[in-house]
C-alpha cells in the first residue's frame, strides 16, 4: 500500500490517512502489508491518493481517501479482494 505524502496530499489530509491504515494493520494484526509512503502522484485534485498492490492483481489507485474510505478499502480490498469502485481511478 502506497500513500502520497506529497505536500498537496498532506494538506488534503493524507496524513491522518496513513494513520487510519497504519491503526487498521495494527488492529487486525496483519503482518504480510507493506505500508509506504511516496511524493506527489500527479493526480491534481485527487488527494489524498494511495495505491493498493497485491501480488498477481493489477494496481489500483483509489483517490480522495479520507480514514474512512481508507478503513473500507482495507476491509473490503485488502481483506476481501473487492475493489472499492466508487473511490477507484484510472489513470
Amino acid at each position: 500500500i502506497v500513500v502520497g505524502m506529497g505536500t498537496v496530499g498532506i494538506a488534503a489530509g493524507a496524513r491522518e490517512t496513513l494513520k487510519a491504515i497504519l491503526a487498521y494493520i495494527e488492529d487486525n494484526k496483519l503482518p504480510d502489508i507493506i505500508l509506504r509512503q511516496t511524493g506527489n502522484f500527479g493526480l491534481t485534485g485527487q488527494d489524498p491518493v494511495v495505491k493498493v498492490i497485491l501480488p498477481d492483481q493489477s494496481e489500483v489507485t483509489y483517490a480522495k481517501v479520507a480514514p474512512d474510505v481508507a478503513k473500507r478499502i482495507m476491509q473490503e480490498h485488502i481483506g476481501n479482494g473487492n475493489v472499492v469502485l466508487e473511490y477507484k481511478i484510472s489513470e
